[in-house]
């Protein structure tokens, strides 16, 4: 077992010191889920980014079994869908976060979650970022409406170089390492998280057809090919597209 792997094991005994063995280990593996398709937007520790993102710390929704899992399942407000996890992943998932961050709300069974997902819609992801899906000229919009609203931040070349001293640097948002960090997450996410959290200096500001566009811009500088037609803002084709590092 790795120290990483450890320390998150570690976490998910102290979030619920009763829980077995196997309760141990579902909660582990919901802490990686989350650290993966969660963390980015709801926080390392659960404190979420108001008012677009809610806490989970604390959060007496978590107790609603049936909601959580149709929130993850099917999405809602400015959180994409996760229809390529399956009822164990959730399970996981939910059972780290109903028990984490002084959440009292207990762990959750795969049978629990498997019932619950009945009637409910499935699909996985059949396309990654390397399948064309967004168009040259979506692309060419997008790197107008970046240069106007995110390149002081995040650099001219998506570098993450600020180019005003007084600005704090971002992250970088093409090529090699932007891929590795977002690797396995579906476009959904980046999608919602660019329109409901991007420009810092006033988020939510751009329409979802700019978020698109931006998305598209920055997977052309990052090497994915461009397609036949421009790439939608329906999150549940967005969900079914995954981020990939390599082709």
């Amino acid at each position: 077992m790795t120290l990483r792997r450890a320390g998150i094991l570690c976490l998910a005994l102290a979030a619920n010191p009763s829980a077995g063995a196997d309760e141990a280990e579902l909660a582990a593996s919901g802490a990686m889920l989350f650290e993966r398709n969660c963390s980015v937007c709801h926080g390392d520790a659960g404190g979420g980014q108001a008012p677009v993102f809610p806490a989970l710390a604390g959060n007496d929704v978590l107790a609603d079994l049936p909601l959580i899992v149709g929130n993850m399942h099917l999405g809602v407000g400015y959180m994409p869908p996760f229809p390529e996890l399956s009822a164990e992943e959730i399970a996981a998932l939910a059972t780290y976060i109903r028990t984490s961050w002084g959440n009292a709300a207990g762990a959750v069974t795969v049978a629990e979650v498997s019932l619950l997902l009945e009637g409910l819609d499935a699909g996985a992801p059949t396309r990654t970022i390397w399948d064309g899906v967004y168009g040259s000229a979506q692309a060419a919009r997008g790197r107008l409406a970046y240069d106007g609203q995110c390149a002081l931040c995040h650099g001219r070349r998506l570098n993450g170089a600020a180019e005003d001293p007084d600005m704090q640097s971002g992250p970088p948002l093409a090529r090699v390492k932007f891929l590795r960090e977002w690797d396995g997450r579906s476009l959904a996410v980046l999608f919602d998280y660019t329109r409901a959290a991007m420009p810092l200096a006033n988020p939510g500001s751009l329409s979802d057809g700019q978020s698109a566009d931006i998305v598209a811009y920055m997977l052309s500088v990052s090497g994915a090919p461009p397609g036949p037609e421009d790439m939608g803002t329906d999150r549940e084709a967005l969900a079914r597209i995954t981020i990939a590092a390599e082709e």
